[in-house]
């Protein structure tokens, strides 16, 4: 079957067919670099991520767009000011000082949860004569106007503005985002460039007078710049719907008079239990609920704050709690330890098996897998394809029959093409340099080895304190006549 999307432009599942057969453009909406990332940034950028490695996987050419925004990005208060600016001044930095950190600090966390970088990573202060253009364009076009030194959209020339979010002009509120200054024709009228008042740090030369950018005409410079006026897949997070992306559309289409981006694919909000009420409410910056990634892979190996993702649809909420992370440890550990036994079997399997073939049961995890994925990236039944195909892998493999090699690398290299490569959920062979992984696997078959040094010896004592040792740390031992193989609980 086809890959199908769920297009948010439209409400409607659809056909995934890119513009160029085998090539898929794709635009999503960066994090703004005030302060470290939290999970809810985890949940949107790991989502996209497994995106990406999909559509690779199934044979595309992706080029994958994802902005910084180091400028422009205005607070919720009626000051309309710069959160760089905000922060920068909160902790007596300069603006780009504090970019850079937490630009470094963004990286650092995508990086450990296993998230590919971008192909292009543009900063919105970079593309600051490209969004200088397109803002000209549009006061020509006379969809938007200058005043005072700052340019406004006037949504009311544009028939099509709400149609992503089904908002129309009349039933939105007044002041979102920013403040209702008298200077805007409407209230609902939008920033493509701000006057710089005499304090602001960040400002540029421009035809009407020094300023700096809007926050949503950042992102339409940078997509058509990277990915031209009308490209395959824009994404981003549910809560930025209205009025970042639907300004993206309005002013990249009434700019270019072609259309933006054919697909939208928007990621559900994480949540969190509120304190007082207990009804789960955003993880935001601004109510102080948050977790920093940093934080939690202190607790999480970054495979399990994946799972925990992908434990529900990219589009759905999802509610964090330390019982929900415990769940999806034991969901990874049980993946997983057949994961390690397999590898751990290849070392001493026969050429040949034992009349046994496993090639079917392999083949239908592919299916089921790929039927699970392309019905709009369904992660959680393919993770639960490899839950079902791991227990029959435990079957197999504790069944007491002679499991050849051939077979032990099929099951791996199935466990690493789909839980690897497209979920990023399997760690490679624990053979990676420096890795902890390593470390833990070292330590215990150093164990294992003097165990059976002590078993040689008849040290009966001295090999079941080993055993029982290991057992205190979660590490099952268990004695097979081909050697001792171990698990982690």
């Amino acid at each position: 079957m086809p890959l199908k999307i769920f297009n948010v432009l439209g409400r409607e599942k659809m056909d995934f067919v890119p513009l160029e057969e085998g090539h898929v453009g794709m635009y999503v909406c960066g994090p703004t670099v005030y302060d470290h990332a939290h999970l809810g940034h985890a949940k949107t950028y790991v989502s996209f991520d497994m995106v990406v490695r999909y559509l690779r996987y199934i044979g595309n050419n992706v080029l994958y767009v994802q902005n910084i925004t180091d400028v422009g990005h205005l607070t919720d208060t009626e000051s309309g000011e710069d959160k760089i600016l905000k922060k920068a001044r909160a902790t007596q930095s300069k603006p780009m000082q504090l970019v850079e950190t937490y630009t470094r600090s963004y990286f650092e966390d995508m990086d450990k949860l296993k998230v590919a970088r971008p192909d292009i990573s543009p900063r919105a202060s970079g593309h600051v004569p490209e969004q200088i253009k397109m803002v000209q364009t549009l006061i020509e076009k006379g969809y938007a106007y200058e005043t005072n030194g700052s340019v406004y959209f006037d949504v009311t020339s544009a028939p099509n503005y709400g149609k992503l979010s089904n908002r129309r002009v009349d039933d939105q509120e007044e002041g979102t985002r920013e403040a209702v200054r008298g200077e805007k024709r409407n209230p609902q009228d939008f920033a493509l460039w701000k006057f710089a008042e005499p304090e602001h740090i960040l400002r540029w030369d421009s035809p009407w007078g020094e300023g700096f950018p809007g926050w949503h005409i950042e992102c339409s410079a940078m997509a058509k710049k990277y990915l031209g006026e009308t490209f395959d897949i824009h994404g981003g997070g549910i809560d930025n719907i209205f009025p970042h992306n639907e300004s993206e559309i309005v002013q990249s289409e009434c700019c270019n008079d072609a259309e933006f981006s054919r697909y939208w694919m928007l990621v559900g909000s994480l949540n969190v239990p509120d304190p007082i009420e207990g009804i789960p409410v955003k993880m935001s910056k601004s109510l102080g609920n948050f977790v920093t990634i940093k934080d939690a892979l202190a607790d999480y190996r970054p495979e399990v704050i994946r799972m925990f993702v992908f434990s529900a649809h990219y589009s759905s909420p999802v509610t964090y709690s330390k019982d929900v992370l415990a769940s999806a440890s034991a969901g990874w550990e049980r993946i997983y330890n057949a994961v390690r036994l397999t590898r751990q079997m290849m070392g001493d399997a026969p050429a040949t098996d034992d009349g046994n073939s496993f090639d079917a049961r392999i083949n239908q995890l592919k299916t089921d897998f790929r039927a699970a994925m392309d019905d709009d990236f369904s992660t959680p039944k393919a993770i639960a394809s490899l839950q079902e195909f791991t227990r029959d892998v435990n079957t197999l493999l504790n069944g007491g029959s002679a499991v050849g090699l051939s077979t032990l690398e099929s099951i791996d290299t199935a466990y690493r093409e789909l839980g690897g490569d497209v979920l990023g959920i399997i760690p490679d062979a624990e053979t990676a340099s420096g890795s902890n992984a390593q470390r833990e696997a070292g330590l215990v078959e150093l164990l294992i080895n003097m165990r059976a040094d002590a078993r040689k010896s008849k040290n009966w004592a001295e090999s079941d304190r080993i055993r029982d040792e290991l057992q205190k740390l979660g590490v099952t031992l268990e004695d097979r006549a081909d050697g001792t193989i171990w698990k982690a609980e």
